[in-house]
């Protein structure tokens, strides 16, 4: 057993709650939006997904680290990017003969603190009543009023632009330049496994930075546009809306994911919101309405589009919503070859019902 299983660790919520448990990963101090995931499977994507930059994951799952982790095969970007972790019972032990470290060492490297022995169901539920808010965690500070002055130096996720800071400094080529399809990414904050699902369909993909301006993206000269998912508030994004726009007018293929959903929808002139709380895990029934066929999703977002604005618009249709509450998972332009679901379809973690889209997203452009 390592020192840190032992060491005692606070997690202190805005509004002044306190929640005790023990430290794991490094011992410091880290803040940042808390929320849930409810995935059964797939700690290491989660956490190494780009959407989860600046926020502190609380995993529903009861054991967190049984399984180890697998570096490269099993990361969706290029390391760590959530800013600290919270669970039930963290383990220090592993026991699959694939894994190359454990989740503590990998922690360790990537300076992520975090904090476990806390009852993470009245967590979860305190949380889901009262709304996502920021937190701090410590195992060096065992201080709350000193770590409630710290945390309000933590800046709201409502308003920040992320993207920039996760997406890809340079441009990069991933697939076969052989291959028929060429597809322009945006890199919002783009998971590996997403492009591996164009790659997949015979797309050659070039990434570009999120703040690329359009015309360096169109002098490639692709024949479709992948906006990715990513972190932050939509609302902050006006490059990326402008973008967005800009792609649109050239009557090309279009395709956008998460926050690339969010994005289509700014461009149509549809209006993104804060919500109570986000969607995050592998298990969210979404209808389909045009198959009539449902399928269980992949989620991480805590933005969403309104809609209100979405009833009787000229130009844009509903496609898919979330049976839970009524959200709207995807779009469809009626004037352009563009579409976009809120979900993530490529699912790593999470069930394959909806790998389809990057199907349709290929036949949009082959046609």
């Amino acid at each position: 057993m390592k020192h840190t299983q032992q060491r005692e660790a606070l997690l202190v919520l805005q509004d002044g709650s306190v929640f005790r448990g023990l430290a794991l990963g490094k011992i410091g101090t880290a803040g940042g939006e808390i929320c849930f995931n409810t995935g059964m499977t797939g700690y290491q994507e989660i956490y190494t997904d780009p959407s989860y930059y600046g926020q502190v994951i609380i995993n529903t799952t009861s054991h967190i680290g049984n399984y180890g982790v697998l570096q490269r095969a099993e990361e969706e970007s290029g390391g760590v990017k959530i800013r600290a972790m919270v669970c039930n019972f963290f383990s220090q032990i592993h026991s699959r003969h694939l894994a190359d470290g454990s989740l503590q060492d990998y922690f360790e490297k990537a300076n992520i603190v975090g904090i476990h022995g806390v009852d993470t169901r009245q967590l979860v539920r305190y949380i889901r009543d009262k709304g996502v808010m920021n937190c701090i965690i410590s195992s060096e500070i065992l201080d709350p009023e000193i770590l409630l002055a710290e945390l309000n130096k933590v800046p709201d996720m409502e308003g920040l632009e992320l993207s920039s800071e996760v997406c890809t400094k340079e441009t990069y080529e991933v697939g076969s330049e052989d291959a028929k399809v060429k597809v322009a990414v945006l890199d919002l904050g783009v998971k590996k496994s997403i492009l591996s699902n164009l790659t997949d369909r015979g797309a050659y993909c070039k990434v570009f930075p999120a703040q690329t301006p359009f015309a360096e993206m169109a002098a490639w000269n692709p024949d479709g546009f992948f906006i990715s998912n990513g972190p932050g508030d939509p609302a902050a994004m006006p490059y990326a809306v402008e973008t967005v726009k800009q792609a649109l007018d050239t009557e090309k293929p279009l395709f956008g994911i998460c926050l690339g959903h969010q994005i289509l929808s700014l461009a149509s002139g549809i209006s993104t919101y804060k919500m109570h709380n986000g969607h995050r895990g592998l298990n969210h029934p979404v209808k389909n309405l045009i198959t009539g066929l449902c399928e269980i999703t992949s989620q991480n977002h805590g933005f969403a589009v309104k809609a209100d604005e979405l009833q009787d618009h000229a130009n844009v249709v509903v496609t898919h919503l979330n049976l839970n509450d009524k959200t709207i998972e995807g779009i469809r332009r009626k004037d352009k070859p563009a579409f976009s679901v809120q979900y993530h379809p490529e699912a790593s973690p999470g069930p394959h019902d909806s790998r389809y889209l990057f199907d349709e997203f290929v036949k949009l452009i082959n046609e």
